[in-house]
């Protein structure tokens, strides 16, 4: 199997997740932002309000500002303090979040087996 229709066979799997796994309602800049979040909740550099606010690659502040209340309202993203600091927030995946990239994680070890 190419590289290419491995990749292809995931994106057919991950759309017909899309209908069953949380976020679903998300729309490209949400779903990217929720990525940035994830992977740097990942390398435990966890994303800042301040940074997510400086993505501009994906949209506007104003526009990243209501992604992010939108990604809180789902239950996706966390604001929250470390340690004693008050002063920055940091965005965290939530459950939620972690179980919906580990769906998605069950998908491409799917897409890599063969047929």
């Amino acid at each position: 199997m190419s590289s290419r229709q491995l990749y292809m066979r995931f994106l057919h799997l991950l759309h017909a997740l899309e209908g069953d796994a949380q976020g679903n309602d998300l729309d490209l800049e949400a779903k990217k932002l929720l990525e940035i979040i994830a992977v740097r909740h990942e390398q435990r550099q966890p994303l800042t309000v301040t940074e997510a606010m400086a993505l501009s690659h994906i949209a506007s502040p104003a526009t990243i500002h209501r992604k992010l209340d939108q990604l809180r309202e789902v239950g996706l993203v966390e604001a929250c303090f470390e340690d004693n600091n008050r002063r920055t927030k940091f965005l965290v995946p939530t459950q939620a979040a972690l179980n919906h990239f580990e769906t998605l994680g069950q998908a491409l070890i799917r897409a890599t087996k063969p047929v």
